[in-house]
């Protein structure tokens, strides 16, 4: 789950904590007579994200700030936002990065661009395509790796509980798919998609709660197929978020941080999908249905600090040993916490991670081993 975007945990906590306790009429400006009765008992307290109250008020602490479309004037990248299914509350933000200096390996594929369909972090319950911290982080890869990229906005827990967000990443996936093969201007299609996305060279990213969206569609291409046959030839999971019952090699037993986990993960899906499910833990999944996994490669990062990093781990030697037929990498950076790259995208190791996530799209074979920097 992605960690605080804010330099200090304590004063989130008080902040939060203060929130939680302030007089009705603090929480909610306007007229005491508009307030339910039972509005200020809390349901759930999702710590550091947000509180659900009886009511079913949400109030959220953090990951709710947005920022516009726009030409971004450090990356050259363009972006603009696109409703997919006004109905369904479906919409996504694309990012085409300059093509008067495109590279000569996008030059080869016909002048078309990798199609990489990106899904936010963010606990299943905050954050956004529509982010500043997402927002530079798409205009950073769309520039450095030279792709077409599609944030996905799904709806979030607790308003919209999961498996809500799966059903939004699928269908932006099959949209953006539809419109990257139309080669007409006819049929309302898209125009960064139908003139620029390859979908012969696809790629499913995401990190924390986004990568395991993007692990379950994956699942899922290899269950149902996708249209015209397109088979995705990448798989980037960043710091992905799985859990499981029991505790896989070096991951945490402590029983109060498990049953948290465990009660956190039935808070965003209602509790349809028990902590054992292969949605949330693939580890357990038998080696058959491993090589469903419909991805020719496999990029799995984990931060040395961050307690998602055991399952991680685990997540790739289930994969290299099920019999998948695919190129499994493991990308580990020492003494660093969950999605640092996310809060601290300046740092030397945020950029040897995304050169990392780059070569990977790009077709480099990276290295499987830890990085190795003075901490």
């Amino acid at each position: 789950m992605a960690a605080g975007r804010l330099s200090s945990a304590v004063l989130l906590l008080l902040n939060m904590a203060g929130a939680v306790l302030a007089p009705r009429g603090a929480l909610h400006p306007g007229p005491p007579a508009a307030v339910a009765e039972d509005d200020a008992d809390v349901e759930f307290f999702f710590f550091p994200f947000l509180v659900l109250y009886k009511s079913g008020r949400v109030q959220r602490f953090m990951g709710t700030d947005t920022v516009p479309a726009a030409t971004d004037p450090a990356t050259g990248v363009a972006s603009r936002d696109v409703v997919v299914d006004a109905a369904a509350g479906l919409a996504v933000r694309l990012y085409l990065p300059s093509l008067a200096t495109n590279s000569t390996a996008a030059g080869a594929e016909g002048g078309r661009l990798p199609l990489v369909v990106f899904y936010h972090g963010g606990a299943f319950v905050t954050e956004s395509a529509f982010s500043p911290t997402y927002h530079r982080y798409l205009n950073t890869l769309a520039s450095r790796a030279r792709v077409l990229a599609v944030s996905v906005e799904y709806h979030l827990a607790p308003e919209r509980r999961l498996p809500t967000g799966y059903d939004d990443a699928w269908a932006a996936l099959l949209w953006a798919l539809a419109n990257a093969r139309s080669t007409g201007p006819g049929a309302g299609a898209d125009p960064w998609l139908s003139r620029h996305a390859d979908p012969a060279r696809l790629f499913l990213a995401g990190d924390s709660a986004g990568g395991n969206i993007a692990h379950n569609m994956a699942m899922r291409a290899g269950r149902e197929g996708l249209e015209g046959g397109a088979a995705i030839r990448g798989l980037a999971l960043l710091d992905p978020y799985f859990w499981g019952k029991r505790p896989v090699p070096s991951e945490t037993r402590d029983e109060d941080t498990r049953r948290w986990r465990e009660r956190t993960w039935s808070f965003v899906c209602a509790g349809r999908y028990g902590i054992d499910d292969p949605v949330i833990n693939p580890v357990a999944m038998p080696p058959k249905e491993w090589r469903r996994l419909a991805s020719a490669r496999v990029l799995v990062t984990v931060a040395g600090l961050d307690m998602l990093s055991a399952r991680g781990r685990a997540y790739v030697r289930a994969l290299r040993e099920s019999g998948w037929r695919g190129e499994a990498e493991l990308y580990e950076t020492p003494g660093e916490q969950h999605v640092y790259f996310l809060d601290k995208p300046d740092s030397e190791k945020a950029a040897k991670e995304m050169e990392v996530v780059v070569d990977f799209i790009n077709g480099g074979q990276g290295s499987s081993t830890s990085l190795s920097m003075d901490e």
